[in-house]
């Protein structure tokens, strides 16, 4: 894990003050919920259909890819930035890619600890949790007790490596293929991985859990 400067990025800093964006948005919100024109509890299932379902379309697209094509795969560890923007997901200018692939004993996590640098390119909106503070400090002391909040248990032996994204380089994890999906199209493929598998808070779907 490396340290960063987040001097040049898209996000709030902890503790920092609202944009005015943010709080003309929040205002207007305010308004037409208040007028009757938005449902709060509708547009609390548009945004997370968007953050779990719509924005990681892009990310599980490149992941099935990887799982399908060696050679593409290979490609995506060596030059991540290349290999997305083949597919047609570029980021920011000066934003690059890495991406970490968990396998047999070893488990890769994403966190920004020091904001919430986030690879909007592939994953979309960031979760609320992952720009909280707790998280962005307990994924560094306590990865594991982290994963088990999310519902995942590792062996005792598994690695778990924990990568610090920063406002220039930005991280994928290529989560482990599930056994039973040989032959698989990738469009298949894909509704097997989730928004929590490329941020390593999760695993891909099993065949028989769709």
């Amino acid at each position: 894990m490396s340290a960063h400067d987040h001097a040049d990025h898209d996000h709030d800093h902890h503790g920092a003050p609202p944009s005015p964006m943010a709080e003309r948005v929040k205002a207007l919100e305010a308004l037409l919920v208040a007028k009757g024109y938005v449902d709060p509890a509708a547009l609390d299932v548009f945004i997370d259909t968007y953050e779990t379902k719509v924005g990681p379309r892009n990310g599980a697209h490149v992941v099935a890819h990887a799982w399908a094509d060696a050679a593409f795969k290979a490609w995506l560890l060596d030059d991540a930035t290349a290999a997305i923007a083949s597919l047609g997901y570029g980021g920011r200018q000066g934003e690059h890619m890495r991406a970490v692939e968990n396998g047999p004993g070893v488990h890769n996590m994403i966190v920004c600890t020091l904001c919430s640098c986030y690879p909007w390119s592939v994953l979309g909106l960031p979760p609320v949790w992952y720009k909280s503070a707790p998280y962005r400090s307990r994924a560094v002391i306590d990865p594991r007790g982290v994963l088990k909040e999310f519902g995942v248990s590792l062996p005792a032996d598994t690695e778990i490596r924990v990568w610090d994204s920063t406002a220039e380089l930005r991280y994928l994890v290529i989560p482990q293929r599930p056994d039973g999906t040989k032959g698989w199209s990738e469009m298949a493929l894909a509704q097997l991985v989730t928004r929590d598998s490329m941020i390593g808070t999760g695993l891909a779907i099993q065949p028989g859990g769709l």
